[in-house]
């Protein structure tokens, strides 16, 4: 928290946002409003029961949401931000910020990663003049709006859409795009729930509403390998990288790797009690190995039929981006993540 890398020009996520930026800039009428600095505790209400993430919904649980107490959390989305910038009478807005969530460690993901959230609000005027219904309308525009907007980014892909479900839009769709050989998802996005819109003081109007993350982006439009390189200080990363350089399909800026050190493995095998996430054994293991942490796997899952308990054994990948790490300090981190599996886990280990 605090580090803001989005702030930063040169940095990757710095640039995507930018050029993001400047693609809604170009678009005609009133100009969007940029967000960038929103602070990213907030409610509980906020995150969850003003975009109608439904009370059983699997986020909301300790297991993927960080809590700061029982009723502020770090938000999970931009998204939390929605209700509060619509009330502020904003129609046409774009906020980014670094979002949280408990999740698995590989080369994909991290416990914080950074999001865009695009919304238009349209008055009934717009849409009785095109002669269709509101929904209809906000829809057509919506995907008009983003498609434009990934040619901006990637050049002239095919591009395809996907119905989707999210629990503040309706109709939802993802849009994917044909990149380098393969189908890429590249953001989701909808007609907001008019719910939502309503409770914000917009009854009568339609809105659309886009998310989208920055660190997916430029992985597959730089060739980043790593998430963690994102948070690397190193400056044979960092300088790398140059905002004037961007060019759409990414091919002003490649990623060149300089180094590959090499990893170490380590096995950890336990009982399954009731209480185990792979989430909490992710954070944990993060929590005492920081960004020396590349992966942590399931190898093995059995059930001993004979004591009627079941057994996992997750292989955790070590390797810094930086240095060769030594036995003797990996040996001491899984010695901790032995410890706090057995102690604060209540963990039976094998």
């Amino acid at each position: 928290m605090g580090r803001n890398l989005h702030h930063q020009e040169d940095h990757p996520l710095g640039i995507i946002k930018n050029v993001i930026w400047e693609y809604f800039d170009t678009l005609d009428g009133k100009a969007f409003e940029k967000f960038d600095d929103l602070k990213p505790i907030v409610s509980t209400e906020m995150n969850f029961d003003q975009v109608l993430v439904p009370k059983d919904h699997v986020s909301r649980s300790p297991n993927d949401t960080y809590y700061v107490d029982e009723e502020t959390v770090l938000r999970c989305h931009t998204s939390a931000h929605q209700t509060e910038t619509l009330q502020q009478g904003h129609d046409r807005f774009l906020v980014i910020g670094d979002v949280y969530r408990r999740d698995t460690i590989d080369a994909t993901h991290y416990p914080v990663f950074h999001q865009m959230e695009g919304v238009r609000v349209f008055e009934p005027a717009e849409w009785e003049a095109a002669g269709v219904d509101g929904t209809e309308f906000a829809a057509k525009e919506l995907k008009e709006t983003l498609e434009g907007m990934t040619r901006h980014l990637f050049g002239n892909v095919e591009m395809r859409w996907v119905d989707a479900y999210f629990p503040f839009t309706e109709p939802s769709f993802e849009l994917e795009i044909f990149f380098k050989g393969e189908w890429l998802e590249v953001l989701g996005c909808g007609v907001m729930q008019q719910q939502i819109l309503d409770g914000a003081g917009g009854e009568g109007k339609k809105a659309w509403a886009f998310g989208l993350g920055l660190e997916r982006l430029a992985m597959v439009l730089f060739e980043i390998p790593d998430i963690r390189l994102f948070w690397t200080e190193d400056e044979r990363f960092t300088k790398q990288f140059k905002a004037g350089d961007f060019t759409p399909g990414g091919a002003g800026i490649k990623f060149q790797s300089f180094s590959k050190f090499p990893p170490c493995l380590k096995d950890v095998s336990f009982w399954v009690n009731d209480e185990f996430t792979e989430n909490n054994l992710c954070e944990q293991v993060r929590n005492i190995a920081g960004d020396l942490v590349e992966n942590v796997v399931l190898i093995d899952d059995f059930t001993n039929k004979k004591i009627n308990k079941r057994s996992n054994c997750y292989r955790i990948t070590y390797r810094s981006m930086e240095r060769s790490l030594t036995n003797e300090e990996i040996d001491a981190l899984q010695e901790k993540v032995r410890e706090t599996m057995a102690g604060e886990m209540g963990l039976e280990l094998r």
